[in-house]
């Protein structure tokens, strides 16, 4: 198989998987599962308490669920407005990601020459690492302040356990991230060998053009005036053969 046609399908297969994880991160933003906790204190009714980055809910064994949204901005504690930035910044890379892959792949054959698209396609790859990135630190870094307040003993408060779209949003993550690398990888090692290459022709070509100007400019010209010094051995030299002839 020619190596353009595995370096298309490795773009198409990176793009198809930078697209799932993209989608997975996007879907833990409304999903209310980010942390849960089981109460079954009550005698009847059996109290289920569930939250993600937006919003605190209830819901009991009659399926009924009460949300209530944070009520202030400033009183939040800091890794949970962190997380937030992180799970946006994530997502608008993962975008970006997206468009530029569309540009630069070679099968869509919307860019310019081939080492263009090679740049294209690894800003592509490597705006879906950042993504993929900020998603694995923010998904991570909740995770970690809810189990050690869970393992904590002094921690006097409600505790809570890992929710399912912790889970996605690793899952989402670790798609972005190895579609990224793998686009960062091949793009860039087409793309700035093309390019060095480039350089490296045009930096030879001057120089034999300069090299052709100056055997041209130190090529001595034909003088339109007769030279009278070699007339002059010449007939000297045609002389001394006539004579030799005639002894």
């Amino acid at each position: 198989m020619h190596y353009r046609t595995v370096i298309m399908y490795t773009e198409m297969g990176c793009f198809v998987a930078c697209v799932c994880g993209w989608i997975l991160v996007c879907s833990t933003m409304p999903i209310e599962y980010w942390t849960y906790s089981e109460v079954e204190s009550i005698v009847l009714t059996s109290g289920h308490y569930f939250s993600n980055l937006w919003k605190d809910c209830l819901s009991d064994s009659t399926g009924i669920s009460d949300c209530k949204d944070f009520p202030t901005l400033l009183a939040l504690q800091t890794y949970i407005h962190l997380c937030r930035s992180l799970v946006i910044i994530s997502i608008i890379l993962g975008l970006f990601g997206s468009i530029l892959a569309l540009v630069g792949m070679k099968c869509t054959k919307l860019g310019g020459s081939e080492y263009v698209n090679a740049r294209v396609t690894f800003a592509a790859g490597m705006n879906y690492l950042v993504s993929g990135l900020c998603g694995m630190v923010a998904y991570s870094w909740y995770a970690h302040k809810v189990i050690s307040e869970f393992m904590d003993p002094n921690y006097k408060a409600k505790k809570f356990e890992l929710g399912s779209a912790l889970f996605v949003g690793w899952g989402g993550s670790a798609l972005l991230v190895v579609g990224g690398f793998v686009y960062s990888i091949t793009a860039g090692k087409e793309g700035f060998q093309s390019s060095s290459k480039t350089q490296e022709m045009s930096y030879h070509t001057p120089s034999s053009n300069h090299s052709e100007a100056n055997q041209k400019t130190y090529s001595p010209p034909l003088s339109p005036i007769p030279d009278r010094a070699n007339q002059t051995y010449s007939k000297a030299h045609k002389g001394s053969h006539a004579v030799d002839a005639y002894v």
